[in-house]
């Protein structure tokens, strides 16, 4: 975790991260002889938590990682960790039984235990890194394996609770910053494109959320019946030409309407240099706005923080959890606007 509180794949560097913001590769897994979690009796909801703690503590120590149950973690603690990405809002709704999450010390490992399935595992990294991120969780997986038995069939692969995640049980993920594609209307006809090839586009935090501050997910739709190579392989290959026709708009959006873009972002860029308070939505808004400015040149870089940082510390439960105190809407709408002032560049 870096000194900000922040998950390493918000403060560090990846490849073509002018567009892509992050790489996920999760997979799911289910133990052998327990009933799927929205069946579980409480005597093996226990005793499920359990063993996977017990695995998780014989993995080698350089993995770092250990377990919450979220019983034991504060209400803002658990918004946190679904703004970190770390675990979804389903699970962490209302944890009344034995739900957990897994983390190492730079967050860029977690898993989910007895979210929609036992285990939902997944490695977050900065820029495209997807087959980075495959090795490491491919690894996590094999170790895990050597102390539970995952409910598999030779016909249908891993055993989920959903048949979209039989096969490989695998869901690789982009997060995109596509503005441009936005902006010129090119991101509809670009999104109808990718379904028609098996590919999900969701908002920020995936399923039924929106594409706030121009921030997509874009993954693979169906893990049966293709290895994870296959998958993971085929969806960066769709990352690297989603992110090529995002840069092609940002050089149309340069030739065809450079004053009105240099108008939007010198805006955007002087509400956040200088505004005593901003909201959640029109933080991320303006934040998308000054770094298309930026990648466009017509802006100077952050100096401190990359976007992903800048956009994450401006979320509620980070900023609430970075000030060491719980906020009411107004306070945490006056520091927003303070911890972005700290980290832009001015000239």
């Amino acid at each position: 975790m870096s000194d900000s509180g922040l998950s390493l794949w918000m403060t560090g560097t990846g490849p073509d991260q002018d567009v892509v913001l992050a790489s996920r590769v999760r997979l799911a897994r289910n133990i052998q002889g327990y009933s799927f979690p929205n069946s579980l009796p409480a005597e093996q909801g226990e005793k499920l938590t359990a063993a996977v703690e017990d695995a998780i503590g014989h993995i080698e120590p350089s993995w770092n990682l250990s377990l919450s149950r979220l019983t034991d973690v504060s209400a803002l603690d658990r918004q946190v960790l679904v703004e970190k990405h770390l675990a979804s809002p389903l699970l962490v709704a209302d944890p009344i039984r034995f739900e957990g999450v897994v983390t190492d010390d730079r967050e860029s490992i977690s898993i989910m235990v007895l979210e929609e399935d036992h285990l939902r595992m997944q490695v977050l990294l900065p820029g495209l890194q997807l087959d980075e991120a495959w090795g490491v969780v491919n690894r996590l997986d094999d170790s895990l394996e050597n102390r539970l038995t995952w409910a598999f069939d030779k016909k249908l692969g891993y055993l989920t609770t959903y048949p979209t995640n039989l096969g490989t049980a695998m869901r690789a993920s982009v997060m995109m910053h596509l503005p441009a594609l936005v902006l010129t209307r090119q991101a509809g006809p670009v999104f109808g494109a990718l379904a028609q090839m098996g590919v999900v586009v969701r908002g920020l935090y995936g399923e039924g959320s929106e594409g706030e501050g121009h921030i997509f997910q874009i993954s693979n739709q169906v893990s049966l019946g293709r290895s994870e190579e296959e998958l993971v392989h085929g969806l960066s290959m769709v990352a690297q030409q989603v992110a090529g026709r995002e840069r092609q708009a940002r050089e149309l959006l340069g030739r065809n309407s450079e004053s009105a873009i240099r108008d939007r972002v010198g805006r955007a860029f002087g509400i956040l240099a200088y505004a005593r308070i901003l909201t959640s939505e029109e933080a991320i808004r303006l934040l998308s706005d000054v770094k298309l400015g930026q990648d466009l040149t017509y802006l100077p870089p952050f100096s401190s923080a990359t976007f992903s940082e800048m956009v994450s510390m401006t979320r509620p439960g980070i900023l609430q959890q970075m000030a060491g105190q719980d906020l009411d809407a107004a306070q945490r709408d006056m520091l927003r606007a303070e911890v972005i002032q700290r980290h832009l560049t001015r000239t």
